[in-house]
């Protein structure tokens, strides 16, 4: 057996392994997947519609920030836009026509100061830090009888 794993490929390694953690473990396997490293990252891709336009934006998480990031077609729409944001959205305004408002749904709740917002590229990046505290309530069930 040890003549026979020195002679197999790399490839032929990590299939014969995967299978025996699938016979073993198989939730395990789909967990060993490559692609699967940014699926942490919680990233969510959205088409938000405005009046006349569609704007794409990408979104996702790290431990500290939301991200947004959001292609700019036209390179005049960086001196025309507006950015606000609320605690969950992301507001931008006046692309890609001046009457537009387009609204982005953010992946955490967000602190109320602190956003950047850098444009390389041809993409708007917005940077917002995430809001730690989450303020939670706890309800009592009663029973009624």
């Amino acid at each position: 057996m040890k003549e026979s794993i020195q002679k197999m490929k790399p490839e032929e390694i990590n299939n014969y392994v995967q299978d025996l953690i699938g016979k073993m473990m198989p939730n395990m396997r789909d967990m060993m997947n490559p692609q699967d490293t940014f699926n942490g990252f919680q990233t969510s891709v959205s088409k938000q519609h405005s009046a006349t336009g569609v704007l794409k934006s990408t979104s996702f998480e790290t431990h500290d920030y939301v991200f947004v990031r959001i292609p700019i077609q036209n390179e005049d729409w960086i001196k025309q836009l507006r950015l606000y944001h609320t605690s969950n959205q992301l507001i931008v305004e006046h692309i890609p026509q001046n009457e537009d408002t387009n609204t982005i749904t953010l992946p955490a709740i967000v602190k109320k100061k602190g956003a950047t917002a850098n444009y390389k590229d041809g993409i708007l990046e917005v940077k917002i830090p995430k809001n730690i505290d989450m303020q939670y309530s706890q309800i009592d069930v009663t029973e009624i009888f």
